[in-house]
């Protein structure tokens, strides 16, 4: 049975009551949420017999992060991808997908899956294109890798079942057309076979080998905009009311389910999207990449994608896909992963307090009392990337602990207020 199964008839499994207590919320409570389908513990039952320990995506917990890492045709090391995997874990990342493309893919994911106690992703369309043309592939050989990574133990799967023959038209008016890799490969195979998706075709095929181990779903956006000029778009909305289809079907055969977004998307326009998806999808937790609310920050992506993902969180998303400096620019390596990992921590948590999640404030509240104190160890221990924090305040060599090289020691307000207080106490 599954875990989606067990929230269904009331069952509040061991695997329910460890995230519950992760999470800090009742397991009554959790399993009332993955019930309706607004809430989601991606746990393949072979990951969770291994490192795994469950956590649960969704409004009425803290917003999630994923980073994405992996290994490329041009450039593969699993040393590499290790080192790359401890990084975002000791930064903070909740899950991580392995979007590996070269070396040996199967050794690569077997690591993350042995090594990763948090949720593991992939996206199988990348495998069945591997040493062969997409337009080779049969429905057989893409079954055949999707249970193959789900016997291995991946907890949650990309799969690009929305995206229509008839929706492939629309594109055409778009400035950057087809972005998602996953989206792109299919469009062609139906280009070449005039065929429909061969992943919506087969949904239920693909529904019966996630049950069996417990994956979760996460309905690619193949149609996500990969520009502010095709945000919200025909193409978009088209394939996000089929993805509200599919997120009932794959509930209905007992498989949890989450829902991906855009993107690149305006400012203003982000609102609107977060609470479209809540509306056609019924609530299911929804994992936007970024978004990112504009086209021209190259080098600096993380931060026009953190914009839009606080955004994005504040307004409905439970999930966001770190975005790295190196995004449209190349393959992350250590530092990128880092500096993605951080910025998206930062945007997860700003929109937590936002939203008046319990205790969202209650790191930061410590930090201020920490400043007010000059207490600069407390202050790198309560800091997201504390190392970093720690090497800036070492890079001048302040005698004192009483203030930093930004106003120097005369000049430093919290010095000043501090013997301000003093003073004032000793006149009372």
């Amino acid at each position: 049975m599954t875990l989606l199964e067990s929230a269904k008839q009331g069952q509040i499994t061991d695997t329910i009551q460890a995230a519950a207590r992760f999470e800090n919320v009742s397991p009554e409570l959790l399993a009332g949420e993955l019930a309706l389908g607004r809430a989601v513990i991606a746990a393949n039952k072979i990951h969770l017999s291994g490192c795994l320990k469950p956590m649960a995506i969704g409004r009425i917990v803290s917003t999630k992060i994923n980073a994405n890492l992996g290994a490329s045709s041009v450039h593969f090391s699993l040393d590499d991808e290790r080192a790359k995997l401890q990084l975002a874990l000791t930064t903070g990342a909740d899950a991580v997908m392995d979007l590996s493309t070269g070396g040996n893919l199967d050794e690569i994911r077997q690591m993350f899956i042995a090594e990763s106690p948090v949720p593991v992703g992939t996206v199988p369309m990348y495998e069945m294109i591997v040493d062969r043309d997409v337009e080779s592939l049969t429905v057989d050989y893409m079954l055949n890798i999707i249970a193959k990574q789900a016997a291995q133990g991946v907890d949650f799967f990309t799969i690009h079942a929305g995206i229509l023959r008839e929706y492939l038209p629309l594109t055409l008016k778009r400035v950057c057309g087809i972005v998602s890799r996953g989206g792109a490969l299919l469009a062609k195979w139906m280009v070449y076979h005039q065929r429909q998706n061969p992943l919506y075709e087969h949904f239920d095929d693909i529904c019966a080998i996630m049950k069996e181990y417990d994956v979760t779903f996460s309905l690619g956006d193949g149609l996500r905009p990969g520009a502010l000029a095709d945000a919200s778009d025909q193409a978009q909305l088209s394939e996000l009311r089929t993805l509200g289809e599919l997120t009932q079907r794959a509930q209905e055969a007992g498989c949890q389910v989450i829902v991906e977004g855009p993107g690149h998307v305006p400012l203003d326009q982000i609102e609107y999207n977060m609470k479209l998806e809540q509306e056609i999808c019924k609530g299911a937790p929804f994992y936007v990449l970024g978004p990112l609310v504009t086209d021209i920050g190259a080098g600096y992506d993380h931060i026009s994608a953190a914009i839009g993902a606080t955004l994005a969180a504040y307004y409905g998303a439970s999930f966001l896909c770190y975005v790295t400096p190196t995004e449209h620019l190349g393959l992350p390596d250590s530092e990128a992963v880092r500096t993605g990992v951080i910025a998206f921590k930062i945007a997860a948590h700003a929109a937590d307090i936002a939203r008046g999640l319990p205790g969202a404030r209650d790191r930061d509240d410590k930090m201020s009392k920490a400043r007010a104190a000059l207490d600069w160890p407390a202050m790198f221990s309560l800091a997201l990337d504390g190392q970093k924090a720690k090497q800036i305040r070492e890079r001048d060599e302040c005698p004192g602990n009483d203030y930093c090289s930004m106003c120097g020691k005369k000049w430093c307000a919290i010095r000043i207020n501090n013997e301000m207080k003093m003073l004032m106490e000793s006149k009372r």
